[in-house]
């Protein structure tokens, strides 16, 4: 760490900076409607980057800004022919400017609360404590906010069949507080941190896949484990970073530890931010149409969590991102990955900021794990939005031809479509994807190199071996009451016993089952259906009541493979229903339906 804030402290003291900004978290709604606004205004806009998150406020207040200012009546009253904004869309559009109201021309955008506490906190709408000076520091402009951040819910289950003698609990309960800091200094450097403290029981079925299968808590690292096998865990969540402008509007560098997502779509075969926070390098080049970026990654291999505590070593990821708006509709992207393991090590050839480093692979032995991708986004008749991904592991082409299944051929398909305003229904937002991935696409040749991080897969949660279907409705028939329903079917096989049929991303793919016959779905097949509904009602900016519920089947192939016990005894489908009610504030909504 020491070496890591002496490269940090000296990039930022030898490189000549100009600004910075801060970044819209991860799970936000605030994602969706800017998805929205940009499709709904028939063309994308150059200088955001909707499927490359974490976004900038700055980038996310400059679209927003030009959205809001085309739409706006005329003078004369006349409303332009280009206004495509319903009144709730001027809603969410006004607060979202508000709450990142530092990046408005005159840096103070945020609404004034009509009623703050003491005169002294919240005294605007959406921030515990603002702090916008322009006296500061030799005259420097000081912008800090800090907010509370927590989120506790209570879910009622029941299993079918309902285990017996296992402890299990009909009520589940999760709670998570902390705090949040944000700000900048005179728009030279930008910050941000974020800590919480986390109690969390799970739903049955996740106790099976995350706790016992994984021995990880999903999107945490490390954790206490509960004294029984269905009590409560433990663990800590910090996020944080710094962040500056190399090159004024252009080129942009952060330093950090946290998530990243890299898609349009409910899921990712890229990158997901399913996995924990890491270490992250971070560097994005936004010029004309296209935008560029690195991250150097610091990862967790997979570890027992039973053995107690113990000092863990590191495997690294280079990743580079490119993407371009050919034209006004049409988005294209390029997408590599490395993955490799030097012993607490780091490979300087892989710090090579430039794409397609492939060829560094191959002069260092072809020993690592690399990843190729290419996605694509369009819109149509400013309603609709069609997107792909395609990864590439390992393929040959005259193996695809001979159609024998060869189980080097590793790769994933995504494609998925937004309609918005579906059937002229205002603020109400459609959207359907399917995956398929490939079995061993994920895996290396060793345990080490595969493409996870802190026991958790860094795309799909699922791993590899699946075809999987997701839809999703999303209705806001008032400013503050978001409405949610999700359904997906999957299908994915099965590695039982010492068998390697390709669907456990950490098991390497020398230990192969078979070398031909293998088949997108391979080995026993489980199927999974899961339909959630949830209703969100804003009762102040970011502060939620939430209120829903899951109901999920599983059944895996003649019931060769233990998927509702804890104790290895196969004993057949797995139903679970649970309804939940919770309250947050400046927090995702806690999800358990991507498995």
């Amino acid at each position: 760490m020491l070496k890591k804030a002496f490269l940090l402290s000296s990039l930022v003291f030898s490189v000549p900076v100009f600004a910075q900004t801060t970044f819209l978290p991860l799970g936000s709604e605030d994602y969706h409607i800017m998805d929205r606004l940009e499709t709904r205004s028939g063309r994308l806009c150059d200088s955001l980057s909707n499927g490359d998150k974490p976004e900038t406020r700055r980038n996310a207040v400059y679209f927003l800004e030009t959205v809001k200012a085309k739409n706006d009546v005329t003078a004369k009253g006349a409303t332009p022919a280009s206004n495509t904004l319903t009144n709730i869309d001027r809603y969410n559009l006004d607060q979202m400017i508000s709450e990142s109201g530092e990046w408005t021309p005159d840096t103070h955008g945020a609404i004034n609360s009509k009623h703050p506490i003491f005169n002294a906190f919240y005294k605007k709408q959406y921030d515990m404590v603002n702090i916008n000076t322009e006296d500061f520091l030799f005259d420097k402009n000081f912008f800090v906010v800090i907010n509370p951040v927590t989120a506790n819910s209570v879910m009622m289950q029941r299993n079918s069949p309902q285990p017996t003698g296992l402890g299990t609990a009909s009520r589940v309960l999760y709670s998570s507080r902390g705090a949040e800091l944000r700000g900048w200094i005179g728009k030279i450097v930008g910050f941000y941190t974020s800590i919480t403290d986390n109690q969390e029981q799970f739903p049955y079925y996740v106790y099976n896949n995350a706790g016992k299968k994984l021995s990880a808590v999903p999107g945490a690292d490390y954790f206490l484990r509960p004294g029984g096998k269905f009590g409560t865990y433990d663990y800590m969540q910090a996020t944080g970073y710094v962040n500056f402008d190399v090159v004024k509007n252009h080129i942009n560098t952060t330093f950090g530890f946290g998530k990243h997502f890299i898609g349009d779509g409910i899921s990712s075969l890229f990158l997901t931010d399913n996995s924990s926070s890491m270490p992250y390098l971070q560097i994005q080049t936004r010029i004309w149409k296209i935008n560029y970026e690195c991250l150097f990654l610091e990862l967790t291999p997979q570890y027992d969590n039973y053995t107690g505590d113990q000092n863990l070593s590191h495997k690294f990821s280079s990743i580079h991102y490119l993407t371009a708006n050919v034209n006004r509709w049409l988005n294209l992207g390029l997408f590599e990955a490395d993955v490799f393991d030097r012993p607490n090590n780091i490979e300087i050839s892989y710090l090579n900021p430039i794409i397609f480093t492939t060829a560094i692979n191959r002069f260092n032995g072809s020993g690592d794990k690399s990843l190729l991708g290419f996605s694509a986004k369009a819109i149509a008749a400013k309603h609709v939005q069609l997107y792909t991904q395609v990864v590439v592991n390992e393929f040959r082409y005259k193996e695809i031809i001979h159609s024998k299944g060869w189980y080097g051929n590793k790769y994933g398909i995504q494609m998925g479509a937004k309609y918005f305003d579906a059937f002229t229904i205002k603020n109400l937002d459609l959207q359907g994807e399917i995956d398929a991935v490939r079995p061993y696409t994920y895996t290396a040749q060793d345990t080490l190199a595969n493409y996870t991080n802190y026991n958790q897969p860094l795309a799909d949660p699922l791993g590899a071996g699946f075809i999987k279907a997701i839809g999703v409705i999303k209705y806001q028939p008032c400013k503050n009451l978001y409405l949610t329903a999700k359904a997906t079917y999957y299908m994915q096989g099965a590695d039982t016993g010492n068998s390697n049929f390709g669907n456990n991303v950490f098991k390497d793919y020398t230990t192969a089952n078979h070398q031909y016959g293998v088949s997108m779905v391979n080995g026993p097949k489980n199927t999974c259906q899961i339909l959630s509904l949830n209703a969100s009602y804003q009762l102040r900016r970011n502060l939620f009541v939430d209120l829903g519920g899951v109901y999920r089947k599983y059944v895996n192939a003649a019931g060769v493979y233990p998927n509702s016990s804890t104790v290895g005894d196969a004993i057949g489908p797995l139903t679970t229903n649970y309804v939940y009610f919770g309250i947050r504030i400046n927090a995702p909504r806690r999800e358990y339906d991507f498995f």
